[in-house]
């Protein structure tokens, strides 16, 4: 199978690396890709933006499979454009997308569906963002109703601070605080049946101990052992197999990557919000445990057959990802500095251990920092602390000028909290 992935970060790295090892697999491409992505795949120069473009790639290399894997261009329709010209393509339509394009109209389907989540407000002046502030208090939490690469979401105790994001949107939804442990659960889905993947849970915050702004995110790991084991068979119960209906039933049907962040109250489990794409990083953990052939996996569901598939199957190791994020992130970030260590990873700690790109390229021969996250570390073991183990000692053979990680990844539930 050829198969052609979109995108240039460490998801698509771990998406490149799983259909690599794939034996159905016999040609990979990405475009645009990174430093990490060239050396298992053929990079292409493309505007990922441009359902055309992708298209005409698509068709050039004789592609079997496209695999959409950044948010931006689902919204903007680049699977629609790939699916018209009659290519499988993994990925929702720009219709279907904006589950994850729009708060508001991801909140509509919730609400249609009875799926339960956050009581929110939409607003679009300031007095309406006075009186959802004033209506549920602190801790505020204030979203943009668009895309904003994971950053759009503001929690402050200060409500200055969220009257000033909100004043920075154009449309915000403003919602309840749930408390409660986060969690992150993906299914594939080809518009009726839906498949869960494994549960994972991301660190949102920069720093340590989850102090710091919010970021694009700075770790994960899979499994959760404190979570119910229920809690999967719940979530498609309440949540996964209600919104793939109600977007069937509403004429605009989800097949792709569903990803639903859940908040764990004491309430019972809440929706807090939808992705229509794999998340980064927990893909990176996700993958790192899934036994089942993904390229496979992926044309079920790009092909309306997953009814068909077999049940998945998993590794039993744990998996944990450090993200390597260059000076000054999440502000403007810090680029072209060189990194030094990764043959080091190679040889010393594979494969249990090994390194996803994200915000690199190279300058001549050397690999540089070219965006905010640059790299992913990921590590497997036999449980959380040996997959920490691994992954802390593969960081600290790298070498980044200004890079900061956080150091806590994982080590609760390690710990058995």
């Amino acid at each position: 199978m050829n198969v052609l992935v979109i995108g240039s970060g460490a998801r698509e790295h771990a998406l490149c690396r799983s259909l690599s090892l794939d034996p159905a697999v016999t040609a990979l491409h990405c475009a645009p890709g990174n430093a990490g992505i060239a050396e298992i795949a053929e990079l292409h120069a493309v505007d990922a933006l441009d359902g055309a473009a992708v298209t005409a790639l698509a068709r050039d290399l004789g592609a079997e499979l496209v695999v959409v894997g950044p948010e931006a261009p689902l919204v903007a329709g680049v699977a629609d454009a790939v699916r018209e010209a009659g290519i499988p393509v993994f990925g929702p339509s720009k219709e279907a997308a904006q589950l994850e394009g729009s708060k508001a109209f991801a909140k509509d389907v919730m609400a249609a569906a009875g799926v339960p989540t956050a009581r929110s407000y939409v607003c679009t002046t300031a007095d309406e963002v006075a009186v959802a502030l004033d209506a549920f208090g602190a801790p505020y939490v204030v979203k943009d109703d668009g895309l904003a690469a994971g950053k759009g979401v503001v929690v402050t105790d200060d409500v200055e601070a969220a009257t000033a994001h909100a004043a920075a949107c154009e449309r915000v939804v403003i919602e309840e605080y749930l408390e409660g442990p986060e969690v992150s659960l993906f299914a594939v889905t080809d518009g009726e049946t839906v498949v869960p993947l494994q549960p994972a849970q991301d660190f949102k915050r920069a720093l340590d101990g989850d102090e710091g702004p919010n970021t694009g995110g700075m770790g994960a790991y899979s499994p959760l052992p404190w979570a119910d084991p229920k809690l999967v068979d719940e979530v498609m119960e309440t949540v996964l197999q209600p919104t793939v209906d109600e977007m069937r039933r509403r004429g605009t049907p989800f097949s792709g990557l569903l990803y639903a962040g859940l908040a764990i109250t004491s309430r019972g489990v809440r929706v807090i919000e939808f992705n229509a794409r794999f998340g980064d990083p927990e893909t990176q953990v996700v993958l790192a445990r899934l036994k089942t052939p993904l390229a496979g996996l992926l044309t079920a569901a790009a092909t309306g057959t997953l009814a068909h598939l077999e049940p998945l199957r998993w590794s039993e190791d744990a998996a944990v990802t450090v993200v390597v994020a260059s000076h000054n992130y999440p502000g403007t970030p810090r680029t072209g500095d060189p990194i030094t260590g990764l043959a080091d990873v190679a040889e010393q700690d594979a494969p249990h251990a090994y390194v996803l790109h994200a915000g690199t390229k190279y300058d001549g021969d050397a690999v540089v920092s070219a965006g905010g996250r640059v790299l992913s570390v990921t590590a497997t073991g036999e449980d959380l602390t040996r997959a920490r183990e691994r992954a802390y000692r593969a960081v600290s053979r790298i070498g980044l000028d200004g890079s900061q990680h956080r150091t806590d990844i994982a080590a609760k539930a390690a710990a058995g909290e």
